[in-house]
């Protein structure tokens, strides 16, 4: 009998923090991961958490500002494929409401937040986020990055 592996794959949930058609977006460092480069407030699902729970956790951990449940919408989802060959999936939220002001809230890992037109994102974003943005952008509710054509 030939047994079948299942696909595993990261989950990463990413927060899109919106004000005035601009988006927060947090500029990595010390991490060991795309660091220079910029990327929104997000990460990894932990063991028994929601995707929206980790939308909280994340927005909380990285940007300083709470966010309730109700608040957040579905922007999109990406099927990534990172360059390294390894799968993963990318929930996006979006929310233009939230408690708290928005301060660089871990400086350890993140040189500095900062607001920019979501229509021009900086060239040195990681494209996985850019991506993820311009599907949210265009409208797409599930998109694909990082896949051979």
């Amino acid at each position: 009998m030939t047994t079948t592996q299942r696909q595993q794959v990261t989950v990463d949930v990413h927060v899109i923090l919106e004000r005035d058609d601009h988006i927060l977006l947090c500029l990595r460092q010390g991490t060991g991961y795309a660091d220079g480069l910029y990327c929104l407030p997000s990460g990894h699902l932990d063991p028994g958490e929601t995707v929206i729970d980790c939308a909280i956790r994340e927005a909380r951990e990285e940007a300083g500002v709470v966010i309730a449940p109700d608040a957040l919408r579905p922007a999109t989802v990406v099927h990534h494929l990172s360059p390294e060959g390894r799968p993963r999936v990318g929930f996006f939220f979006v929310t233009e409401t939230w408690g708290g002001e928005v301060v660089n809230a871990e400086p350890g890992k993140c040189a500095k937040v900062e607001w920019v037109p979501i229509d021009v994102l900086p060239d040195d974003t990681v494209p996985y986020t850019t991506a993820g943005v311009e599907l949210y952008r265009t409208g797409v509710g599930i998109g694909t990055h990082g896949w051979p054509s």
